[in-house]
């Protein structure tokens, strides 16, 4: 029976750095932030679904979803923003299953399910173990900023916005603390995966 491994963060937490790390045990990550894009392509159902629900006016030349766009009237307006969600999340968590159990057919041992807001949607009922990635707050703030070029006043507002890492991390069945090295997580994720049985004791 594969073990199906939620693997969530805050924002600058560092989440992308340990999905690799998975990758590279072979263990095969289903990312819902790729599959939120793939699911309003052109001419899929939520494609069609959000342009009938927003208009023409949010479209590209070439007809691709001006994410930019469509992000501005979402996040000032909270009917706006639960529109969408209520058209994209049901088909992202549809493929997010679709994939996970073509993997689990295959064979494989452990899936990832790499999910943002894992905790925040409440998708913790679609995985077995759930694995955050902590760091410091202090360390996140600094890391935002520099990532995206932000001021203290945006950075701290955007990290407000999701639940606090050390919540999240009293919630989870395993914490990589991600403040130091890339060495010590990898070190940290090879534990976790030896005490799931993912990974050989040897």
């Amino acid at each position: 029976m594969a073990i199906i491994i939620g693997l969530t963060g805050s924002i600058a937490s560092g989440k992308s750095t340990v999905a690799k790390m998975f990758s590279g045990f072979n263990i095969p990550v289903v990312d819902a932030d790729i599959i939120a894009r793939e699911v309003v392509e052109v001419g899929r159902t939520a494609y069609q679904q959000v342009v009938k629900e927003f208009g023409e006016s949010i479209l590209n030349e070439d007809k691709t979803i001006n994410r930019k766009h469509l992000g501005k009237i979402v996040f000032s307006d909270e009917r706006s923003r639960k529109k969408l969600n209520s058209i994209v999340h049901p088909a992202v968590r549809e493929e997010m299953i679709r994939q996970k159990q073509d993997y689990v057919d295959q064979g494989n041992k452990a899936v990832v399910l790499d999910i943002p807001l894992l905790f925040e949607s409440k998708l913790t009922y679609l995985v077995d173990k759930t694995v955050v990635i902590y760091v410091d707050e202090k360390i996140q703030l600094k890391r935002l900023m520099e990532r995206d070029d932000s001021t203290i006043q945006d950075a701290t507002s955007r990290i407000r916005s999701q639940i606090p890492v050390k919540q999240k991390a009293e919630w989870a069945d395993a914490v990589i603390d991600n403040s130091y090295t890339i060495e010590s997580s990898g070190n940290q994720l090879v534990q976790i995966l030896k005490r799931w049985n993912v990974l050989d004791n040897s």
